[in-house]
């Protein structure tokens, strides 16, 4: 898990093409501990697994997959990337609760000068926009960011001076791709409430004192049969030793 709070960027060194996967080199100060082999990392909100390090860099890979549905793919040597190691217990949730899992790719539509600060709207794919809600969180590249305004093609945020200085969002052009992790909580709240066409969850059968006598769960003394099996919803359950 991540907070969308970066730690710095880092520069990609190297880019070794695979078989259905690439391996990237990044130059990069990660922390002894942050750098240990296996360990988590977002690289611009992707995250991925530390297979070596030095002090002064470390290297990455991503398959196919990966490759596909994420900016990754355009990597070149040069090419500046936000980092975030993973979080651990204890630290401070300053951001949003990130996964580092891209929903998709979103697209810079508009940039507006605001001040000393920058207003930047972004297109997203139709099945992501039921995610993101006026003062929701989003994450973009890796940068958990709050939603100002929506539409029916995207959203707005505002870029603080500060957050321009510590991240590349800054230099992204109209019609730059970007990644797009959508707030986790709202996609749990929308399959639970069965969105984009999946269907809720049942509701679970009534239970009544006829019902759970019925079932074993009550003796005589708690409760009179009156004969009636209207409210009754539960079916027979055969009854164990231990409930008799």
């Amino acid at each position: 898990m991540f907070t969308g709070l970066v730690r710095g960027v880092g520069t990609v060194e190297r880019v070794i093409p695979g078989a259905q996967r690439r391996t990237f080199v990044i130059a990069y100060p990660l922390s002894e501990s942050d750098r240990s082999l296996g360990a988590s990392v977002a690289i611009s909100g992707v995250c991925l697994t530390v297979t070596a390090a030095t002090a002064r860099d470390f290297t990455v890979e991503a398959a196919f997959e990966t490759l596909a549905v994420t900016t990754l793919g355009d990597l070149r040597p040069g090419t500046r990337v936000h980092i975030e190691p993973a979080l651990r217990l204890g630290d401070a949730l300053g951001g949003h609760l990130v996964s580092g899992h891209v929903d998709g790719l979103a697209r810079v539509r508009s940039r507006t000068v605001r001040g000393d600060a920058l207003e930047v709207w972004f297109d997203v794919p139709d099945e992501l926009a039921r995610y993101v809600a006026v003062k929701g969180s989003a994450c973009v590249d890796g940068v958990s960011l709050t939603v100002n305004a929506v539409d029916a093609r995207g959203f707005a945020v505002g870029l603080i001076p500060h957050t321009l200085k510590e991240t590349t969002l800054g230099e992204r052009q109209v019609g730059d791709a970007v990644n797009l992790e959508v707030d986790l909580l709202a996609r749990y709240v929308a399959r639970l409430l069965g969105a984009g066409g999946e269907p809720a969850r049942a509701a679970a059968p009534a239970v009544t004192r006829e019902a759970l006598a019925r079932a074993g769960y009550l003796g005589a003394d708690d409760y009179t049969d009156s004969g009636d099996r209207s409210d009754a919803t539960c079916p027979d359950v055969p009854v164990s030793k231990d409930n008799q």
